[in-house]
């Protein structure tokens, strides 16, 4: 078996879950059977609806939580009628508005509040119980009660104290004391005093063997139980993102980024480490070299794969561009949107579709309504792109740091130019300055005026003077490396090799 442990998942995912999925669908094809071990919390979504929205399947899916239960990864199922069965004869008002329903008792404040999957269904996903208008308890659902949280008045909020988790005929599995940031879990047999502890008996109770192989996709909080529990199964690390700090290097010193730190301080305890690309892979190898005299063993398997290019059946949109990742600060899309109104003015039909969804949406839309570009410039949402990209011209990305870039391969592999800064790693592993795309140097010594300025010059240099076909033509090219069949040929040599 091959577990991959991440921290946690969400509706608007880094480019590490979707790492994961890809991963998933690799070792499917292979006939390598695979677990993806979630270790955060996750109170407010399901776990299953948000891992399904990725492509996991609920049988390749460990949630720390439930592991140690009989509790099974699934859908919410658990409705209305089933809640209003535990309620019994006492008398109630019942009211509904969308997601959002109220079941209101005799006496002093006392209700539920229901929060339920969808706005026409009945479906229940979790119930906050107020009495004396106190919150006290919090119950979760799937098919059946998954764990209930406690919670008792102090400084005039609520304050969570205990957590229990159930197995499905209702008996507790086991508990959680918690005061603020201090945690213990009680089981039937023993105690344990943090959330590593319980990590570590999680992977203690795989029972591995040599057969087994562990891939760490996140280390924070999590690394070091692993390793002290993996007992013989070979354990990889996944790079995801720049290894280390530019301006904390010099010759006689390295700043290891603070996710890695830990796993390369322990390398004598990792068996492999694994990067997107070879460029990383052979800075890597150096460094290790350099500041530490190691020479551990680092693959190179790309993070995603194409299972075929994309060639459009129709005409591309003329003058369209697209980008795609989330809507968070250092994906710098408020820049694109900025070159994308200044080089309009130069080509009256150019237009942007920027899909993805997060924190920064809401200032991303206000910056398209305060230039007046919502007519050429449009937030698109959390779309499945597989189909898209070939409708497009182009693609534009803002992103300083990219450890490999799922969307970029998704983009050339349906034989889009590319547009992006010269950095490491994924814009340089994907684009060939002026074949099919341009570089942008210049690094962190740019302001963004000077940026947005270089991003409107290439796009405006890439419509009116570059032959768009040689372009499309080089992307497909470069993208057929990333095929299906040759990555899974990689990672079937290195799960083999490590047992």
């Amino acid at each position: 078996m091959i577990y991959n442990f991440n921290l946690g998942i969400g509706w608007a995912s880094s480019g590490v879950e979707y790492a994961q999925a890809y991963r998933a669908n690799i070792f499917r094809r292979i006939g390598q059977p695979a677990k993806f071990v979630f270790t955060d919390m996750f109170s407010r979504d399901n776990i299953q609806h948000m891992t399904e929205n990725m492509g996991f399947r609920d049988e390749e899916v460990v949630w720390l939580y439930t592991f140690f239960t009989d509790v099974r990864i699934a859908p919410v199922t658990y409705t209305l009628k089933q809640l209003e069965e535990t309620i019994g004869d006492r008398p109630y008002t019942f009211s509904r508005q969308g997601t959002t329903a109220k079941y209101i008792f005799p006496g002093n404040n006392n209700f539920y509040t229901v929060y339920m999957t969808d706005v026409s269904g009945d479906r229940v996903h979790r119930v906050e119980m107020v009495s004396d208008n106190c919150l006290i308890r919090k119950d979760y659902y799937t098919y059946c009660r998954i764990y209930s949280e406690y919670y008792a008045p102090l400084d005039n909020s609520a304050h969570l104290y205990q957590r229990r988790f159930f197995n499905e005929d209702g008996s507790v599995a086991y508990e959680e004391i918690t005061d603020n940031d201090v945690v213990m879990y009680q089981f039937p047999d023993k105690l344990l005093c943090s959330k590593e502890e319980l990590v570590g008996y999680m992977v203690s109770r795989l029972n591995l063997t040599r057969q087994d192989v562990v891939l760490i996709d996140r280390t924070t909080g999590i690394g070091q139980a692993i390793l002290q529990n993996a007992g013989p199964a070979r354990v990889g690390v996944m790079i995801h993102a720049d290894h280390f700090s530019e301006g904390g290097t010099d010759e006689n010193n390295i700043l290891w980024n603070n996710y890695y730190e830990y796993s390369f301080s322990q390398y004598r305890h990792i068996d492999f480490y694994v990067t997107a690309t070879e460029t990383q892979n052979q800075l890597l190898r150096e460094q290790f070299r350099q500041y530490m005299g190691a020479e551990p063993e680092v693959v190179t398997i790309p993070v995603g794969s194409l299972d075929e290019l994309k060639v459009p059946a129709k005409a591309r949109r003329k003058q369209s561009l697209i980008t795609a990742s989330r809507l968070a600060t250092e994906k710098h899309v408020d820049w694109l949107i900025d070159a994308v109104a200044e080089a309009r003015k130069q080509i009256p039909d150019l237009s942007l579709d920027i899909y993805g969804k997060g924190g920064e949406e809401s200032k991303l839309q206000a910056q398209i309504s305060q230039k007046g570009c919502g007519k050429y410039i449009r937030l698109c949402g959390q779309q499945k792109l597989d189909e898209l990209y070939q409708e497009y011209e182009a693609y534009l990305s803002g992103s300083t740091s990219e450890g490999f870039g799922l969307s970029l391969m998704e983009a050339i592999g349906s034989g889009l130019p590319i547009i992006g800064f010269d950095v490491r790693y994924g814009n340089q592993n994907f684009v060939d300055e002026g074949e099919n795309g341009y570089l942008i140097p210049g690094g962190d010594k740019m302001d963004k005026k000077e940026r947005v300025r270089e991003l409107t010059e290439r796009i405006v240099r890439l419509f009116k003077e570059a032959d768009l076909e040689r372009f499309h033509q080089h992307a497909y090219q470069k993208a057929k490396s990333y095929l299906t069949g040759e990555v899974e040929k990689r990672w079937a040599e290195t799960i083999n090799q490590s047992r």
